[in-house]
């Protein structure tokens, strides 16, 4: 037995009883196959690094279910990351079936083409006004097109508080672009 291989086997047993120290070695040694797994199927850096975090979080809160004797600890880990990739390709369709449906139902053709420059550049320097944390926050929401969710784990913040700096920053930006009474 090689000292990959030894070193493989005294990590797999140590994760197996729990040895939270192990976490780190178990990262240390699949982080980087983890990644590139993520990378390669949803090409966003991003993502792969949501995905390959989740991976782990997730094999040590479930590590009572890891049984050495079926399976190497490295199989187990790309397994729960292709179940990982798999929930961010279905989330990502989601978003996309709710935004062609938004698209399809609220906006005329023609403007659902192409966004307009003048109102690109009028948000972006809206979200420059915002505070710091509630720019993050709308920059992922408008940009990135994430749920609620997926900003409070991307900025490791509360869901209420991502849900928060929403409201607060579109009535603060509502607030600055609506045009007074005009005449009609």
């Amino acid at each position: 037995m090689d000292e990959r291989a030894i070193e493989d086997a005294r990590i797999e047993a140590s994760f197996a009883r729990g040895d939270d120290r192990t976490l780190r070695d178990a990262y240390d040694r699949w982080s980087g196959v983890i990644y590139t797994i993520a990378l390669r199927s949803l090409g966003d850096v991003g993502d792969a690094e949501d995905v390959t975090q989740r991976v782990f979080v997730s094999a040590w809160t479930s590590r009572e279910r890891f049984d050495p004797s079926r399976a190497r600890l490295s199989t187990w880990l790309i397994a729960i990351a292709k179940n990982r990739i798999a929930d961010v390709h279905e989330a990502r369709a989601r978003v996309r079936r709710l935004h062609d449906s938004i698209v399809a139902t609220a906006l005329p053709d023609e403007v659902a083409d192409a966004p307009d420059l003048a109102d690109t550049v009028l948000i972006a320097d809206e979200l420059s006004r915002l505070e710091p944390a509630a720019r993050a926050v709308m920059t992922l929401a408008f940009y990135d097109d994430l749920t609620h969710d997926e900003i409070s784990r991307r900025l490791d913040m509360p869901l209420g508080t991502v849900k928060s700096h929403i409201r607060r920053s579109l009535q603060k930006m509502r607030n600055r672009l609506e045009v007074p009474d005009v005449a009609r």
